[in-house]
């Protein structure tokens, strides 16, 4: 079933949703938005964690 990640559960103020097949395709994509947007140029572990966490199965 697909995954959805709303950034704003996390950061404040961003209203990007990511969409995708299953978790991986999230985290992929996830973090690309966090280096463009966020400019995020490592996404520490304790945040991948945190990410994986507010991963949804998508209604």
């Amino acid at each position: 079933m697909a995954k959805v990640l709303r950034c704003g559960d996390l950061m404040p103020g961003c209203n990007a949703v990511i969409e995708g097949k299953d978790e991986a395709e999230v985290m992929a994509k996830g973090a690309e938005h966090a280096r463009t947007a966020h400019k995020m140029t490592a996404i520490p572990p304790e945040m991948a964690a945190k990410v994986r966490a507010a991963i949804k199965e998508k209604q």
